[in-house]
């Protein structure tokens, strides 16, 4: 009997179903590139302006062509079936949540126009403006009960989770070697478990799930990183919905300041993206912040950010083993292998196969550039079940509950103090592996 339930669990249980559209996703895109038998991309706004021809940026108008609404509609069909069939499978009714789908996916345009326009797109992700837009909705007019079986948060991460595991490639580890392991690998779970003891014992934050996700949000890759540790830790979505906003304001003030501070201290290039690689929480933000100091500086912060957001999976399968054995444990109840099984989530073998499949199969079949563009397709679908996550969350949140996560302001203080600690350890491995006093500096061929 309970043979047969795991068996059914594969296809009625939401973490198994995300790991299973996750999946399709990623096989439809690979197909599509390898055979250009058909077009699979999804919709994307440009980043526009409001007058044309500023900047060589497109104007609002301009946005809305043929090809677009194709793209938009492609994107709508795709995820609308494969959530609608994910939803039926775990028991549920579609009709209710088909038409609240629609609504939610043009709330999610309404996002992604907003984020892409020039300015905004500059100083603020996507991320903030999804939460933003979900949280000004929630808070004032209310979300209506027919809007909420749209509303599957957790559906739409652990299902955006899988197909970024295949843009996480091992490959990278190669291009910077242990210069890049030192940075990213060493210094990262040092600031987790020094934020989770900061955290826990010194500010006597109650909110564990909370205390981790910060801490993996600071020292791993801010919004990704959030996402899945919280998922991992069981985190609320006021929890991930807070952590997130405190990781992408700083990120903001990071981005700009840090490139400033790194060339007023006279640091080379290949130290100071290194630096910037290593604590700017956001990926896109990392790029613009070494792009400020240089090619190089550019090159060697994205290097050391895909070496460290290569451990995006593994601090998510060491959080939920550590909450279901510590954490969460029920005194009167023994842990074994097979509790830890039922309480894991499923996603995160999904994200690893993923990352698995891109690095040793595509990668070595094919080239770089193929597998580049295979997840230019997936990263589109990718950002989309991430919007519907992030405007889920905001819908699902209001400020009241939110200023209570912040505890008399122990929360931000976590932050800070977890990121001026990260900030000062990651300078020190920096210093130590590309400062020429103790090794070698790197080849610089290879950043090019």
């Amino acid at each position: 009997m309970s043979n047969n339930n795991n068996i059914s669990n594969l296809w009625k249980k939401e973490d198994w179903l995300a790991v299973w559209i996750g999946f399709i996703v990623i096989a439809i895109g690979c197909i599509a590139i390898l055979t250009q038998s058909f077009e699979f991309f999804a919709a994307k706004f440009d980043t526009w302006h409001w007058w044309e021809n500023v900047e060589e940026k497109k104007s609002l108008i301009d946005q809305f062509n043929g090809a677009f609404w194709i793209k938009l509609l492609r994107t709508f069909l795709v995820l609308g079936i494969l959530f609608a069939i994910g939803i039926k499978l775990q028991g549920e009714k579609i009709g209710k949540f088909i038409p609240a789908f629609i609504v939610l996916f043009i709330i999610c345009i309404v996002v992604r126009l907003v984020s892409a326009e020039f300015t905004l797109n500059r100083y603020l992700e996507w991320a903030f403006w999804a939460l933003l837009i979900g949280l000004l909705i929630s808070n004032t007019v209310g979300t209506p009960e027919w809007l909420k079986p749209a509303i599957r948060t957790e559906f739409y991460i652990k299902t955006g989770l899988v197909i970024m595991g295949f843009s996480v490639l091992f490959s990278n580890i190669a291009k910077f070697g242990l210069y890049g392991l030192g940075i990213a690998w060493i210094v990262t779970p040092i600031v987790i478990i020094f934020m989770w003891w900061l955290g826990t014992k010194v500010l006597k934050i109650d909110n564990k799930p909370l205390v981790i996700t910060l801490a993996s949000a600071t020292s791993v890759c801010g919004t990704s990183a959030a996402i899945a540790t919280g998922a991992a830790s069981k985190a609320k979505k006021e929890d991930l919905s807070l952590a997130i906003s405190i990781s992408i304001i700083f990120t903001i003030l990071m981005m700009v300041f840090e490139p400033m501070i790194i060339r007023a201290c006279g640091m080379n290039q290949l130290m100071g993206g290194a630096l910037i690689g290593g604590t700017v929480d956001s990926t896109g933000a990392v790029v613009l912040a070494g792009n400020a100091l240089g090619e190089e500086a550019e090159q060697a912060a994205v290097l050391v950010k895909s070496i460290q957001n290569i451990l995006i999976g593994f601090i998510a399968f060491f959080v939920a083993i550590f909450f279901a054995t510590k954490v969460d444990k029920d005194p009167n109840q023994k842990v074994g292998a097979g509790e830890i099984w039922n309480r894991f989530p499923k996603f995160i073998i999904g994200f690893f196969v993923a990352s698995l499949v891109a690095s040793f199969i595509i990668l070595p079949l094919t080239d770089g550039g193929t597998v580049k563009d295979i997840n230019k397709v997936l990263d589109q679908y990718k950002n989309w079940a991430f919007v519907l996550a992030f405007t889920s969350i905001g819908l699902d949140t209001n400020f009241k509950s939110l200023f209570k996560q912040m505890q008399g302001g122990k929360v931000l203080w976590l932050y800070i103090v977890g990121q001026v600690f990260n900030i000062a350890l990651t300078l020190f491995a920096v210093w130590f592996l590309l400062s020429g006093v103790v090794f070698d500096v790197p080849v610089l061929d290879m950043f090019k």
